[in-house]
């Protein structure tokens, strides 16, 4: 619970991957931060739940987002110790398409090609 008076010298709204990164940047600079969440957990493209069926893991907010898990500065935060862990399904995705099919980004490039 946020102090009564509160004094912060950074306010950050939502707390989604962007905002979570700036409020520790300007924390490791010593400046008192304040992270607001709309939300009872935290936001944006962090969240993954049960959303249809029981065992099946839906992005809330964010998908397929392959540039996080290589991120320098997220790796340099060592936020496995605090229970990250990435997801990397065998179909990270797929898009319904009109005529009753889908396109269907496997994690194997053959298996897109092969359709």
């Amino acid at each position: 619970m946020p102090d009564s008076n509160p004094q912060y010298d950074a306010v950050v709204i939502g707390s989604g991957p962007n905002g979570l990164s700036a409020a520790v940047r300007l924390s490791q600079e010593g400046l008192k931060v304040i992270v607001l969440e709309a939300k009872p957990t935290i936001g944006g493209g962090t969240r993954t739940q049960e959303l249809t069926e029981p065992g099946f893991l839906h992005d809330v907010c964010a998908a397929v987002v392959p540039t996080t898990a290589g991120s320098p500065y997220l790796n340099s935060l060592g936020l496995d110790k605090y229970g990250l862990e990435f997801i990397h399904p065998e179909i990270p995705y797929a898009h319904p398409l009109d005529h009753g099919g889908a396109a269907i980004a496997h994690r194997s490039i053959e298996k897109t090609a092969d359709g």
